[in-house]
């Protein structure tokens, strides 16, 4: 009997792309934090996902020589990038404010701990599981 990581994993692993993806979003939103006319760029984390998932239950493509590239499903960030509304925008037109910025990548980056200590956890038990303790 084959394991199946996408059963045994589900959605974290793709979640774990979003918020990795996310983080870069955020941290260039930082970057450019002094950028006159620079606007600050988000994802919606639940749209991505969803769209995501979906896109997964339509794109099943099963590899039959070790030689092929497996099909990826991953739906990039850049189809869900969103422009921010600033709470108080800026004279030079930058919309990036530092407080918020900083919150939603700490967010983010504890999402992102959280979803890698699950799939951490997921195969410890995997590997448990193959051990037979």
């Amino acid at each position: 009997m084959s394991i199946s990581f996408d059963k045994a994993l589900g959605i974290h692993e793709s979640a774990l792309k979003f918020r990795s993806e996310r983080a870069s979003v955020l941290a260039n939103n930082l970057a450019n934090i002094d950028t006159p006319n620079y606007k600050a760029r988000d994802v919606d984390f639940k749209q991505a996902l969803g769209q995501q998932m979906k896109k997964a239950e339509r794109f099943d493509v099963a590899t039959t020589n070790e030689k092929h590239i497996p099909a990826s499903t991953f739906v990039g960030v850049d189809e869900g990038l969103l422009y921010r509304v600033p709470q108080q925008p800026s004279i030079d037109g930058n919309t990036v404010e530092d407080q918020i910025e900083h919150a939603e990548y700490m967010k983010n980056a504890l999402a992102f701990q959280a979803s890698f200590q699950f799939l951490n956890s997921k195969f410890s038990g995997l590997r448990s599981a193959i051990r037979g303790e």
